[in-house]
């Protein structure tokens, strides 16, 4: 069987596709994977939207329409139309695994505005209106995992909107998360509607943390490259563990609630001295989700092995950590700035894309 699929059926583990565009959907590549390959989600960021927008014609006759309709629609506007659309109609391709899964599954994901990162209350007021503008069950809105993100993902969880939680990178980020998602589900009238995902993010941490290894650049440091993130990752599904399946989280799950699944994101490799699917062969396990670009999920499926993975050597992986900050590398910090950094490369895919649709007008 295609590795992709025995993901799902042998380790209860979701693909996701990262990607979107508007020939994935009206040329039936969705639709395809979903059938081929078992994906069971899809996942989009401003940074996705950028590249799907200005990479091709696929969005000029839909600009050209909407503009002749709307000579005077705002940027911002013209983007959200073109995205809605986006969003709807990969819904409607995953709507027939979001009913097969009785709503654990078939999900696709729409980010508020990364310009809102740090205002809660902004950030519900547009997740609600993204929300009901989309219209369809299986929407997850995106919300940061900032210092403001993380009330604003309590408040909408509550009010019954599934929420996807990205940019998150620490420890100390999963546990913020999963307490306010804890909080929500307990004052939602109906939990057993919802459904949430914690993006934890990995590559990236890997990237960030080599570096530093690479200044110190003692053996000993330069033997741990490449271990912070999946190290990082398994202390996080541990802590899941503990939330949700061994005890405190009963209460809502006899109310009906799922658990929070952590969704491993950013799970290219950027390194080209590692394997290209590592992030995808050392987090395998299950309640998880693994978004993939379309070359990491190309790459699985050639060569991808699979094992139970995500609960291997947590001991070890806390010996990682320790050894870090043994090393002078201060995790907290790295963390924090990789938020940081994510918030600013969101926010400025946003903004150029906005400013190529306002280009596009004078095309």
């Amino acid at each position: 069987m295609n590795p992709l699929k025995k993901l799902w059926t042998d380790h209860r583990q979701a693909v996701w596709l990262d990607y979107i565009e508007r020939d994935l959907l009206t040329g039936g590549g969705l639709a395809r994977y979903v059938a081929d390959d078992g994906v069971r989600g899809v996942t989009s960021n401003p940074s996705i939207f950028q590249k799907a927008i200005e990479g091709g014609g696929a969005y000029d006759a839909a600009v050209a329409a909407l503009l002749d309709a709307k000579p005077a629609m705002a940027t911002k506007d013209l983007y959200e139309a073109l995205a809605i659309e986006d969003i709807r109609g990969a819904a409607d391709v995953l709507r027939t695994v979001w009913s097969a899964s009785d709503g654990e599954d078939g999900y696709v994901s729409l980010e508020v505005s990364p310009h809102l990162a740090h205002d809660s209350d902004a950030t519900v007021t547009e997740a609600r209106r993204l929300w009901a503008a989309v219209d369809r069950p299986n929407l997850m809105i995106k919300v940061p995992a900032t210092a403001a993100g993380i009330p604003a993902l309590e408040s909408l969880i509550a009010s019954g909107i599934n929420v996807n939680a990205t940019l998150m990178f620490s420890l100390a980020d999963y546990e913020a998360v999963a307490q306010a998602y804890v909080r929500g589900i307990a004052a939602c009238a109906a939990p057993d509607r919802i459904a949430s995902v914690a993006s934890f993010f990995v590559s990236r941490v890997d990237t960030k943390v080599d570096a530093a290894l690479e200044d110190i650049g003692t053996e000993t440091a330069l033997a741990i490259r490449g271990r912070a993130a999946v190290a990082n990752a398994r202390l996080a599904y541990h802590r899941f563990e503990e939330i949700f399946l061994d005890g405190p989280f009963a209460e809502q799950t006899a109310r009906g609630a799922r658990p929070q699944r952590p969704l491993w994101a950013s799970t290219s490799s950027k390194n080209p001295a590692y394997r290209d699917v590592v992030y995808v062969e050392e987090l395998i396990g299950p309640d998880t989700v693994n978004t993939l670009p379309v070359a990491t999920l190309e790459a699985f499926r050639d060569h991808g092995k699979l094992r139970t993975s995500i609960t291997e050597d947590v001991d070890g992986a806390a010996t990682t950590m320790a050894a870090l900050a043994d090393l002078g590398i201060d995790m907290d910090a790295v963390t924090a700035e990789l938020q940081v950094e994510g918030v600013a490369a969101f926010s400025d895919s946003f903004d150029q894309l906005l400013a190529a649709l306002d280009g596009a007008r004078s095309v």
